[in-house]
């Protein structure tokens, strides 16, 4: 996103009517330049609505991210987290990456108003528009390795569980590995991916999308059934709180993992398993596939799919699980 097109989205931020003339003053540019930006900003999929005479106008307001409000929200636990709230980039999971190599601290968060290659797990592309979602990577050293970190991503959903829930949105639930669903739909989505020797240290850079207001047009590019916390909650919330509330709540899920790994968490996470004791298939990274009865998750975070053949474990790699019918 442009400098001048975040200057205007900041203008039409509050729901109003701004005209073409006063965003121009006060942005200290031509209205040609407005009305490119204002194109701009439908190009990421945010609507504005034009009246002539009046000017332009959001449908809705829209709560932007900012960092003083986010650290205000923390209240004394601001200091474990460095914030970073950017307009646009690619991926807020690739460019974290790229300064955990670089050396970047624990607790380092990236939040964006909008990416331009949002990621999701299996190559998915991950959709929203401009104040759509909630978008932000945060990133987290472990002095163990890869293999003594399983159950992360599961343990992660219940974090965001559980801070949704507090957020308003009742009867939240989880699909393995990394889906948070309301309603059958998907309502934020976890990816974890990990840098380091296989005996640690190791550091995880965790994404987190979750969905707050989805256009019908977003809804439509995203191909599968989609929920929103506008009609979880029964109203949008501030994606400052939310943002701050998840964080406080990830920050005590890592510190409880760091110790006890997952299983501490396992029949949290089975209390809230959408697909517990339904018909699923899984689909292995080869293409094959496997059909059972979900029988929920093991200590280590392995998927449990009862077979013929019995009970067999699953490590989530390149899975996909997709539910058949109920049992």
């Amino acid at each position: 996103m442009k400098p001048l097109t975040a200057g205007v989205l900041a203008r039409l931020a509050d729901g109003g009517f701004h005209s073409g003339e006063a965003l121009a003053r006060s942005l200290e540019v031509s209205r040609a330049s407005v009305w490119n930006a204002v194109r701009d900003l439908e190009a990421t999929g945010i609507e504005v609505y034009k009246v002539h005479g009046r000017g332009y106008r959001l449908p809705y307001p829209v709560s932007l991210l900012d960092r003083a409000a986010v650290e205000r929200h923390l209240g004394a636990q601001a200091g474990r987290f460095a914030l970073d709230i950017r307009d646009t980039v690619d991926s807020t999971n690739t460019a974290l990456i790229e300064r955990a190599a670089q050396g970047a601290p624990g607790g380092t968060v990236l939040a964006a108003e909008w990416q331009v290659a949002g990621r999701g797990r299996l190559g998915r592309a991950w959709h929203a528009g401009v104040g759509e979602a909630l978008t932000f990577s945060l990133l987290w050293r472990s002095a163990r390795g890869a293999g003594a970190l399983s159950g992360l991503t599961l343990a992660v959903g219940v974090a965001l569980a559980r801070a949704l829930q507090s957020a308003g949105a009742g009867g939240v639930a989880l699909k393995w590995p990394n889906d948070v669903l309301w309603r059958g739909g998907k309502l934020a989505g976890v990816l974890t991916e990990l840098q380091g020797d296989a005996l640690g240290p190791t550091a995880v850079v965790i994404g987190i999308g979750i969905n707050v207001r989805l256009s019908e047009a977003t809804r439509a590019r995203i191909g599968q059934a989609a929920a929103d916390l506008e009609t979880a909650c029964e109203a949008a919330p501030d994606r400052n709180r939310l943002l701050a509330g998840v964080l406080i709540e990830l920050d005590g899920m890592l510190g409880a993992f760091g110790r006890d790994g997952f299983a501490p968490l396992r029949e949290e996470w089975l209390q809230r398993h959408a697909q517990q004791g339904r018909r699923v298939t899984l689909t292995l990274p080869d293409g094959a596939r496997r059909s059972g009865h979900a029988r929920g998750v093991a200590e280590d975070g392995a998927f449990l799919l009862e077979t013929r053949a019995g009970v067999q474990r699953f490590h989530s790699g390149e899975i996909s699980l997709r539910p058949l019918r109920q049992s």
